[in-house]
């Protein structure tokens, strides 16, 4: 994909919206504008109708119930509730250990800490292995009769890792802990039908998914949802949950996204992305600079995720020097301008200078092959005027 100039390969940052998507949503800017909680006129019913709809579509695609699914503004707030939530609810009671893996999202690692410091739950982080995958023998470990919760990501944003969700489902069921999976970047990599089954509690963001951005949901179970203490007050929107008026146009343009995930040709679009980026490591590995992909292979990562180290560069010369031809990342978009490494790689085992060299390209639907014949030729320039330079220092 490109936009002018530039060749998009940043999709795990964020998606642009699909032109169905977009066409969706438009009718209830102008036309179809009512309030979806306005209950007295036929525009508000309208309004209602389309979110209550958008509602069932994105509880299709995870295998879930239409009242069980919370429109939020996004996987930040829906992590947020969903941890905060059910800590408030659970102050006083015997489980007082919520478990989180390593890698996760810097906002429910930060959501961690406000469990600690505000309400005094004891956090603790569960190592990960060389490729990002939950060590499941310290995580039977660690379970016991007083473990609130456990936070595991279904798929890594910056290494691509796909956990075993079923596998520890049925961990946590068998101790009576609740699983909240953040899987803001399943939709893309996998079918997601099972997940009602497998987890209680389930946060997913619009932009990763060519839906629009400020829109996310939270599945909550239903025999779950009176263990939530809402983060926000109001008018009792969404049963109590999350109260304030919900944006119709977003909710519609959201669920939209989610049926395209959830049609029949989704899982095609899954293999050709796979394909297209295990082409465009294969091209990298052949040019004259060593490389190194962080994170698992095959099947059991992200299809477009590609985490590339440059042993000896530094990634943001790397990306410095690139634009405004590619966009890359060299990690979490949430996280960017952070002087640190990525705690992420940090976690898999890799020493400040391997992952300062890491960058993460995330193709998608829309990349073409042109796209990485491209990308690959300006990235072996780049690579090649960097070691020069190199020498030419060193000298």
């Amino acid at each position: 994909m490109r936009i002018g100039k530039t060749i998009y390969l940043d999709h795990q940052a964020t998606t642009p919206v699909d032109a169905d998507v977009l066409a969706a949503m438009a009718p209830y800017y102008a036309d179809s504008f009512g309030n979806p909680h306005s209950s007295d006129h036929s525009l508000g019913w309208e309004s209602a109708r389309a979110v209550e709809n958008a509602a069932t579509r994105v509880a299709r695609l995870i295998g879930a119930d239409t009242d069980e699914i919370i429109f939020t503004s996004g996987a930040t707030e829906s992590n947020n509730l969903a941890l905060l939530g059910l800590a408030r609810r659970a102050t006083g009671g015997k489980r007082r250990r919520v478990l989180v893996s390593a890698v996760e999202h810097k906002c429910v690692l930060a959501a961690g800490r406000a469990l600690e410091e505000q309400l005094g739950f004891s956090v603790e982080q569960l190592p990960v292995d060389s490729e990002g995958f939950v060590e499941i023998s310290a995580l039977e470990e660690a379970l016991d009769d007083d473990v609130l919760a456990v936070s595991i990501m279904a798929v890594n944003n910056e290494i691509g890792t796909i956990q075993n969700i079923e596998r520890i489902s049925e961990l946590l069921r068998s101790h009576g802990s609740l699983f909240h999976c953040d899987a803001a970047q399943a939709p893309i990599a996998m079918n997601m039908t099972s997940f009602g089954d497998c987890v209680d509690i389930l946060s997913l963001s619009g932009h990763k998914i060519y839906g629009p951005k400020g829109i996310g949901i939270i599945y909550i179970a239903r025999e779950f949802q009176e263990r939530i203490e809402p983060l926000i007050y109001g008018g009792g929107q969404q049963n109590g949950l999350r109260s304030g008026t919900l944006p119709t146009p977003l909710c519609v343009g959201m669920g939209k996204a989610a049926a395209l995930l959830a049609a029949d040709d989704a899982e095609g679009k899954r293999t050709q992305l796979r394909h297209r980026r295990d082409a465009f490591v294969e091209k990298l590995e052949g040019l004259s600079w060593p490389i190194a992909l962080n994170g698992p292979v095959g099947q059991s990562r992200h299809p477009g995720n590609a985490n590339i180290r440059f042993t000896g560069l530094s990634a943001h010369d790397i990306l410095g020097a690139l634009q405004p031809h590619v966009s890359a990342s060299t990690g979490s978009a949430c996280t960017s301008g952070i002087p640190e490494p990525s705690h992420v790689l940090k976690a898999i085992g890799l020493d400040g200078d391997d992952a300062d060299a890491s960058i993460r390209f995330s193709l998608g639907f829309d990349t073409s092959d042109e796209d990485v014949e491209e990308a690959v030729s300006l990235i072996g320039g780049v690579l090649e005027k960097l070691s020069k330079a190199d020498l030419v220092r060193s000298a």
